[in-house]
This record gives C-alpha cells, structure tokens and sequence, in this order.
C-alpha cells in the first residue's frame, strides 16, 4: 500500500514537471520561468527562433490573433471596413493604446512595422505583393488598396508562425528587416527590462500599467485578451539539472521543458525509496 501511494505521489510530481507549474503562494506578483533556450536574439521579426517568439508576446501586441480555431479576430484593431469590391480594406486601431515609452501608437508605425515584418513572414509578403497602395490616412485609420481581393488580409496580419508580426514604434520599425532594432519598445502587457537582460543568464519583464487588454472574446493562442498576471516576469537560463532543483526548491515557478530522460529518472527514484 505505501508503494501504490509513493507511486501516486510520484506521478503526480512528474506531471508537474511535464506542464506548466504556475505562481507559487509565498512569490505573489511574480512568476519566475525557465526557457528552454537562451534568450539571445530580442527582435521577434528578424527570426523564427522559439524563445525570441514567447518573449515577442509578452513584449508586443499584433494588429488580429488568431483562435484555437485558426480565425483571426482584430486585437489591436478595433475592426474593419472593406469596400463592396474587396479591393480597399480600412482598418481602425482601438482607442487609448500606447507604446512603452508612453507614446500614442499611430497608423504611420502601423504602416511602417507591416512593411518591415512582410519581409520575413511569407503570407504577409504575399498581401505586400497584392497591395497597390497601403497608407495612414490619419492616426487612427491603416488602408489597404489590392490590385485583387485577398479575403486573408487579417490572417495575413495576424501570424501566429516562427516570425512575428509585431507593431513597434515607425523610428524601429524603419530599422531593416535582416539587421535587429536597437531598442525593444513594444505595446504588449509587459515592458522588457534591458538594463536587467544579461544573455545567457536571465531576462526580466514589468507589467506595463497602460496596457489595454482586448474585451469581449475569449482567449485562444494569440487572440482574446492578455491579461497580465504578473507584476514581474523573470526569466533563469539554467541547465536542466540546475533548473530542476531549483523547481524542487521554489526557486523557480514554470520549466519549460523538462527533459523526458531526466523527469523518468526522478520518478524511478521516487518509486525505489
């Protein structure tokens, strides 16, 4: 019977190891994470690299998201217009939003981040090339006009995949899309720490208090609102052996991927005791 229950107890551990393992009571207000990889490339369009990808979405916000049924619904966007032949499409940014330098986002680093992340996302290249003419009209207003229609503009504008199509400032965005921006400025639910950011070793993120989340649909993959959890975010580059103990001791919250070899070992240890 006390082997069934150390059993028990031990599967129940390696679950933990295998899923995420989220805010600790004894560390509220902040969730410390280990990556499985090193945070060392900050710019989410120049790479497909996994880890610059999670940090993009904390760090930026994208004009749709797409659902867990792979639709894109508006998300910095507060909707749009298209014109009875499919040709001109109006899209209309939500009211209020706001880079984390406190500055308006615009229509003009709306147009200027599209034509940089078209470069390296091969679905929004395809809507450059259809597009005739893509302008800001005012602050608020982006216009698409296509030489063809293209049912898949949000989609297009929306990812998710490996590069994403973040909004950034026009002075970043004008930045090419083969070479990194000099500064990660975003419009997302946190701000990224650069004096904190040590490559190789952590990274560290705040909430950004002016944040909008998207109301009224819910979340799926990157669309629905983001809701900032956290007053902090952290992330330890650590080996698996010191990211495991430092899971066991508290140190850590959240391992992102436990190696299976290593995890089996526990529990066979756990079951020989």
């Amino acid at each position: 019977m006390r082997r069934r229950d150390l059993f028990k107890a031990a599967g129940a551990s390696l679950a933990t190891l295998a899923a995420p393992r989220i805010g600790r009571a004894e560390r509220t207000g902040k969730l410390v994470f280990a990556p499985a990889a090193d945070l060392s490339l900050l710019d989410p369009v120049i790479t497909p690299f996994r880890t610059t990808r999670n940090h993009a979405y904390l760090v930026f916000d994208t004009l749709y998201g797409i659902d867990t049924s792979w639709t894109a619904h508006p998300q910095m966007v507060e909707g749009h217009q298209i014109d009875e032949d499919g040709l001109t499409w109006t899209l209309t940014l939500r009211g209020g939003l706001r880079f984390h330098d406190k500055e308006p986002v615009l229509s003009r680093d709306v147009v200027a981040s599209i034509r940089r992340f078209a470069m390296r996302i091969s679905l929004a290249n395809a809507l450059m090339a259809a597009t005739e003419e893509l302008s800001a009209p005012d602050d608020r207003t982006a216009r698409f006009r296509l030489k063809r229609p293209l049912p898949h503009l949000p989609e297009a504008l929306a990812g998710p995949g490996g590069n994403v199509p973040a909004i950034m400032p026009e002075r970043l965005a004008a930045t090419s899309p083969y070479q990194p921006v000099a500064e990660i400025v975003g419009n997302g639910p946190y701000r990224f720490l650069a004096d904190e950011h040590i490559s190789g070793a952590r990274a560290a993120y705040e909430r950004f208090t002016l944040y909008q989340p998207r109301t009224a649909r819910p979340v799926g993959f990157t669309a629905g609102p983001k809701v900032a959890h956290f007053d902090r975010v952290e992330w330890l580059t650590l080996d698996p052996f010191s990211a495991m103990a430092a899971l066991r001791s508290g140190e850590v919250d959240w391992w992102e991927a436990p190696p299976r070899d290593l995890a089996e070992g526990w529990l066979v240890s756990a079951i020989s005791l």
